[in-house]
């Protein structure tokens, strides 16, 4: 009985063995068939710019820009091609510096711009005294000299290491900063003279 339970082991290792040795080899068949389905995930069926399409009625792949939609370019190239900056129409010139355009500038001032060029508009901000390059200050001749418009500029489209901040500041809000820079410069460089006479009389009264 011992003999005979020997002597069945041994086919049925042989065919044990065989099948092995067929799915190993299938295994190996069926490998550039996986490939392949990966490549086709990675190239996937596109059109080609201005390729025709039978899927419209006008035949073109490219399809026109629906009513309403709104542009999220920004940049010079953005700028040239559709006369927009940071996605909304830039305006033509600043709105009137009001209290509110003020605040406003105050708050994006605080935000995006003290970090580096400080409250006080000095160039000395928090990150700058841990090693970032200083910025140039708001209260020297060249930057009290500078135009409304080249700031506008500088804020929308970056300078030196300074990036642009079109896609974070709106139009609106950039002007709003402008003024408030130069509420900023006056008030280093104002005089006695630019106090209202109300006020100048309260200030002299303090000062005895």
């Amino acid at each position: 009985m011992l003999r005979g339970q020997v002597v069945s082991r041994t086919p049925t290792r042989r065919v044990s063995s065989t099948v092995q040795f067929l799915l190993g080899g299938l295994c190996l068949l069926l490998l550039p068939g996986c490939e392949k389905a990966m490549r086709n995930m990675y190239d996937q069926p596109k059109y080609d710019p201005l390729s025709q399409s039978s899927l419209w009625p006008d035949g073109k792949s490219a399809r026109p820009i629906e009513p309403g939609v709104v542009a999220q370019s920004a940049g010079a190239l953005a700028a040239t091609s559709s006369g927009r900056q940071g996605g909304l129409a830039q305006p033509a010139s600043p709105p009137p510096a009001t209290i509110d355009t003020l605040r406003r500038g105050r708050e994006r001032y605080d935000i995006y711009c003290a970090p580096c060029h400080s409250l006080t508009g000095d160039g000395d901000g928090m990150v700058v005294r841990r090693g970032f390059p200083a910025p140039a200050s708001l209260h020297t001749p060249q930057m009290r000299a500078a135009s409304d418009a080249h700031l506008f500029d500088v804020i929308t489209s970056g300078s030196g290491v300074m990036y642009p901040f079109a896609d974070r500041i709106g139009p609106q809000d950039r002007w709003a900063v402008v003024a408030y820079m130069r509420a900023l410069q006056r008030s280093q460089h104002a005089s006695i003279q630019d106090v209202p006479p109300p006020e100048q009389r309260v200030l002299l009264e303090e000062a005895r």
